[in-house]
């Protein structure tokens, strides 16, 4: 009990401390937390305006590929969309060193490029290499 307890208060006081000593990664016993990117994708302010459905299908091809590129290169390890009509249309999980990686990286997305998407980025720690079962 005392282990878990000391796990819970070291993962809530993470970004804090991770912060102050400009570090990506913290140890504690058998756990190793790592700083990822998760991003909020939600509806873009030029979304309404495009209307077209040859341009639309066009972008959402460009969208689906470039996800799969960066998938390919490491740099998204999770993405997908939600299954209703709201305001958030999906999210990224992203695998990079900076903020500012993150933020190059989603403005060679086309659906953000052209507007049909926006995003929130906001850090976000998990044990490292945990998956998904």
């Amino acid at each position: 009990m005392k282990k878990v307890l000391l796990v819970i208060l070291v993962i809530f006081s993470l970004p804090a401390s991770a912060q102050e000593k400009k570090t990506k990664t913290f140890k504690s016993g058998e756990y190793e937390m790592k700083q990822y990117y998760f991003v909020m994708l939600t509806k873009g302010a030029r979304r309404n305006e495009i209307t077209d459905t040859a341009i639309i299908n066009k972008i959402q091809q460009g969208h689906l590929a470039n996800i799969g590129r960066l998938a390919k290169e490491g740099k998204i390890l999770v993405a997908g969309p939600f299954g209703d009509d709201s305001n958030w249309r999906g999210i990224f999980i992203f695998d990079c060193e900076t903020v500012e990686e993150v933020e190059k990286l989603l403005q060679s997305d086309p659906a953000v490029s052209a507007g049909r998407l926006d995003y929130e980025i906001h850090p976000w720690w998990t044990a490292k290499n945990s998956v998904f079962k």
